[in-house]
């Protein structure tokens, strides 16, 4: 999908491809092996690379990116605390600009916004996120859900605990519920509930297609070649 966007614009072109198998042809280009992506960015030199992959890829991807002054725009998910450090630590010793995001979908950004202004009038109500995806998705809970509950958190006074699923004797808390759902082809659904005494309010946020994420992927690579080295999310493009 984001090669078909790519290849669509005008103003872009299509000048590299990587995957596990080479060879295969895409618009322009015979997709490279990603053990050559170091050679193949210096031989052609783009402005961006977009990854969709697994977290370990991600940084290597970025880390070939950054090194060769390439802008890196990030979608996968699933990173741990190092991996994050490793790749903005190599944003910054290759003086690049970069976007990492959970999700791309610009619904995904209001969506984020309403949950922050719901969290801060709502303060003292019960908080609970639900998402669902495909049963290929391997990383749970999902990169959105985290930073929904991020987004809460940061809008509440007192600070919640992040519960994953329970099971047991488990009585509630000052906390935020997260549960992860994995079924069928289900792209990605993302529910908060804020239940109050004797109401409640649910945000909800369904992804129907691919298309979203990939949109919004090729709408960052636009725009983040304008932008000063540094690392930046999608909020940042949204509210610019």
């Amino acid at each position: 999908m984001v090669t078909d966007i790519v290849l669509a614009q005008p103003d872009m072109e299509l000048v590299a491809g990587f995957d596990l198998a080479e060879g295969r042809q895409v618009g322009p280009i015979k997709v490279s092996s990603v053990k050559d992506i170091d050679k193949v960015l210096k031989a052609v030199r783009p402005d961006v690379l977009i990854d969709f992959t697994m977290p370990a890829a991600a940084v290597s991807n970025v880390k070939a990116a950054a090194s060769n002054g390439v802008r890196p725009v990030v979608g996968t998910t699933g990173f741990d605390e190092a991996q994050k450090r490793e790749m903005a630590d190599a944003i910054k010793k290759g003086n690049v600009a970069a976007i990492i995001s959970p999700n791309f979908s610009v619904g995904v950004q209001v969506f984020l916004k309403l949950l922050a202004e719901a969290a801060g009038g709502l303060e003292g109500c019960d908080i609970e996120i639900i998402e669902a995806h495909h049963n290929k998705k391997k990383d749970a809970p999902s990169g959105t859900a985290l930073k929904a509950a991020e987004v809460i958190s940061g809008a509440l006074k007192e600070k919640p605990q992040l519960v994953y699923g329970r099971e047991g004797v488990v009585p509630r808390g000052r906390e935020i519920g997260i549960h992860a759902v994995r079924g069928g082809d289900i792209v990605g659904d993302h529910t908060v509930l804020f239940a109050c005494d004797g109401e409640r309010i649910e945000i909800k946020h369904q992804a129907h297609s691919r298309s979203a994420f990939a949109s919004g992927a090729v709408k960052a690579a636009r725009w983040i070649v304008a932008q000063k080295p540094g690392l930046y999310s999608m909020s940042d493009m949204v509210k610019q």
